[in-house]
């Protein structure tokens, strides 16, 4: 009887024990688990905090951009520009024109890149609805021709196309803004890019840049205001 008893009381102290062992190792793993998730969510905070900071770094570099003056732009009194439209020839006080009366009927901006030149009429009714104009002659370096009509192409309200009688090789105009750059890797092209894209000079902000005019003249079943 003694010996049974010995036997069933090391049995139980062994299970005890091994429960006790069950239990510990729970508890580890419960620890562990714990502490690989926080280290886990420490992680995506940081990471989230480090894109938050990174694209409000980079939102407040395009506000200072937006607000710098660029060197050698000129203006032109928007007020002071005619917005009428007109089925007649314009003649415009500057080359390429920055705002005036012009056709009802716009060139397409959406990043269209032409390689002919187009009506300064239908190009000025672009720039009334936030467009960008990028202009050169046969004296700009290819290169930056190429490199020019490449970044038009990959940015909406924007277009190009060859005006030969320009005072400058490269120039860049917006609604009564204006400037002549030395090449596409001037950072003026990038900064008026950022300041005057739909910038605060529009007249139309958000007005269509597609359904106009294309390289054949064809389309313009879109009217502007």
């Amino acid at each position: 009887m003694a010996a049974n008893r010995s036997a069933t009381n090391d049995r139980r102290a062994r299970i005890e024990e091994m429960r006790r062992a069950e239990q510990a190792r729970e508890r580890r793993n419960r620890l562990l688990t714990i502490g690989v998730s926080a280290v886990v969510v420490l992680g995506l905070v940081g990471f989230g905090t480090f894109v938050l900071m990174k694209q409000s770094e980079e939102q407040d570099k395009k506000e200072a951009a937006a607000k710098a003056p660029i060197a050698g732009e000129k203006s032109w009194d928007p007020k002071k520009l005619g917005r009428n439209h007109v089925e007649t020839a314009v003649t415009y006080e500057m080359k390429p024109p920055v705002g005036g009366d012009h056709n009802p009927v716009w060139m397409n901006c959406d990043g269209d890149v032409y390689t002919k030149p187009i009506a300064d009429v239908n190009a000025v009714h672009s720039m009334e609805h936030g467009a960008v104009w990028v202009t050169y002659t046969q004296q700009a370096a290819q290169g930056d021709v190429k490199k020019l009509a490449d970044k038009v192409g990959k940015t909406k309200y924007t277009l190009m196309s060859p005006v030969e009688d320009q005072a400058g090789a490269i120039m860049l105009s917006a609604w009564g803004k204006q400037v002549t750059v030395d090449g596409a890797d001037d950072p003026r092209v990038d900064a008026f890019f950022t300041k005057y894209v739909q910038g605060p000079q529009t007249p139309e902000p958000g007005a269509a840049c597609t359904g106009g005019l294309d390289a054949n003249g064809q389309g313009g079943t879109g009217m502007g205001q």
